[in-house]
């Protein structure tokens, strides 16, 4: 096992006041890394998505930069000039090693230009890490952008096997797969009573939890109608708990909840989830279910392993990966009556049937074991 100490480092990509689970990645990693000796500074954007790009209320989270971290907003997502100034500026810092986050093909132009540039010292290292290669939602021009960021890498890690695959087929540079962590940065599970008064939930129902924005991809209308199925619908102690902002149109989910009658049956929280409020949603729930239709890996996932709720999730992409079926939780098809099935099959087993499995996965996914493998990573370039 190689460490990365002592290192000057640069890590690319979202972080505050950018919210968001990349933002959160980012930071948590330049902790990591900060505590095994390292010098880390973020270098964020300046300007990340043209508000029309945005479906969201707003790109930017409330509150002070978070303690101890040093994060410089300097990339200009649509500005070429910046990219070329900011690539030369870190050329002149000669960081031994930058990261560089890689989730859209639209920011490849900006993050590609500012590496290539700043590599041209002849010392630093760029290590590209790749949430997703192939975007959930295809525009014009993602090939030649991603292309093009891959080129100006030296090695790249990965958080699942799905998004390896992906990368060789582009590259043969040195290339790992290293699963996401946890995300352990929201605080401790509180009591689930506690949990409950603090949401003004009754405490006489068993709560499914669906975190996180609401996009196509994220398949909640199949969730919808897997409530709708006539097994869930006669279960009178079953709700769903509905937390995140949706990034599309809202009707057809309304639609969805009018035609199944499951206004009775849902708790819809409709908002950016503030990172305070986080434990509160995740110890509330007795199982975390996502029904995506197309994913690489999900940070939900390692959300609930840090909460250790067994979850119900779909056979796309990485998440089987993460969630061994029968341990973790169920893998099921996406399709409402699969996902129905799972939902059932947990709740009467009990989440107790997992909760062994789901502490040891806690363990394995852990940050130090993610910078572990950085370090492996650096030490054959």
């Amino acid at each position: 096992m190689t460490k990365i100490t002592h290192k000057k480092i640069v890590i690319l990509g979202p972080a505050h006041p950018l919210r968001g689970g990349l933002a959160a990645f980012n930071e948590r990693l330049a902790y990591e890394l900060q505590n095994n000796g390292n010098e880390v500074r973020i270098e964020t954007f300046s300007f990340q998505y043209p508000s029309f790009m945005f479906p969201g209320k707003t790109q930017y989270a409330e509150g002070p930069v978070p303690d101890g971290l040093n994060i410089r907003r300097s990339v200009h997502s649509m500005n070429p000039l910046n990219w070329l100034l900011t690539g030369k500026r870190l050329r002149r810092e000669a960081p031994d090693l930058i990261i560089a986050a890689f989730w859209l093909p639209l920011m490849a132009p900006s993050l590609g230009t500012v590496i290539k540039e700043a590599k041209k010292n002849g010392k630093t290292k760029v290590i590209g890490l790749m949430h997703n290669l192939i975007p959930h939602e295809k525009r014009p021009g993602d090939g030649p952008f991603t292309r093009y960021f891959v080129k100006q890498c030296d090695a790249f890690i990965t958080l699942s096997d799905e998004v390896l695959n992906d990368v060789r087929m582009l590259s043969d540079k040195p290339a790992i797969c290293s699963p996401h962590p946890v995300y352990d940065s929201f605080g401790s599970a509180v009591p689930a009573p506690a949990a409950l008064t603090a949401l003004g939930l009754a405490p006489n129902y068993k709560y499914l939890l669906f975190f996180g924005f609401v996009r196509a991809y994220k398949g909640l209308d199949l969730l919808l109608e897997a409530m709708g199925d006539v097994r869930i619908a006669a279960r009178k102690d079953i709700r769903l708990i509905v937390a995140g902002e949706f990034y599309e149109d809202r009707q057809p989910y309304d639609e969805l909840l009018q035609r199944f009658q499951l206004k009775d049956k849902l708790v819809m929280a409709n908002e950016f989830i503030p990172n305070e409020m986080v434990k509160y949603y995740f110890s509330a729930a007795d199982a975390v279910v996502q029904p995506y239709r197309s994913a690489t890996q999900s940070g939900i996932s390692q959300m609930a392993y840090h909460f250790e709720k067994p979850m119900v999730v779909t056979n796309v992409g990485g998440l089987p990966e993460i969630v061994p079926n029968g341990q973790a939780g169920y893998v099921v098809a996406p399709e409402p009556a699969a996902i129905a099935e799972g939902i059932l099959r947990l709740v009467d087993e009990g989440p107790e049937k997992f909760a062994a499995f789901i502490a040891a996965q806690k363990q394995r996914y852990s940050w130090a074991n993610f910078v572990d493998a950085l370090g492996n990573l650096v030490a054959i370039q």
